[in-house]
């Protein structure tokens, strides 16, 4: 596989996966293009035995760390475009249906501010294990590798992202009485 392949083959997984890490489409869009370009910068070192997938998953993470590392915690954890609109992942149609109703559009709405402040709470590298495995559908052996870091290391990690979504989700709940 040559540089542009790899591009071609894993563009829409590096944008997509730098899209859950970032919650912000112009961010994403700067960190896959970053990602992209230290994988290929790096294409010539690739050991062909490994799995390309999780070695740009691997590159990915990685250049979102770094990015956290630049900026301050206040950039980051804004869940909002440039132009201060709230930027969204999925669209509330996506979640109610093809046809929802107003009602619907405004609870898919209310329910994905809440995940995003819930999100908020977690620490970069439990936010990176939640995403890999809850919205790529990662085995635990592939985000050890993505993250090099132990498989236990993992499955604690995750293990605490949900029980603070869990707990934060429940508090929001209760405040808003639904």
């Amino acid at each position: 596989m040559n540089e542009e392949e790899l591009v071609r083959r894993y563009g829409a997984m590096v944008y997509n996966l730098a899209l859950r890490l970032t919650a912000n489409r112009a961010d994403a869009e700067d960190l896959a293009q970053e990602a992209l370009i230290k994988a290929i910068r790096g294409w010539s070192s690739f050991r062909a035995e490994a799995d390309p997938g999780s070695w740009l998953y691997r590159i990915t993470v990685n250049a979102w760390k770094n990015q956290l590392r630049s900026k301050s915690k206040w950039n980051f954890l804004r869940f909002f475009s440039r132009d201060g609109a709230e930027e969204t992942l999925c669209e509330p149609a996506d979640v109610a249906g093809p046809d929802p109703t107003p009602e619907a559009e405004a609870e898919a709405a209310e329910k994905k501010r809440q995940i995003d402040a819930a999100m908020k709470k977690l620490t970069p590298e439990e936010r990176a294990v939640l995403v890999l495995r809850e919205l790529d559908g990662r085995s635990y052996e592939e985000i050890s590798k993505s993250l090099d870091i132990p498989l236990g290391t993992v499955k604690s990690r995750l293990a605490r992202a949900r029980d603070i979504l869990a707990e934060e989700l429940l508090k929001e709940e209760k405040r808003h009485g639904t």
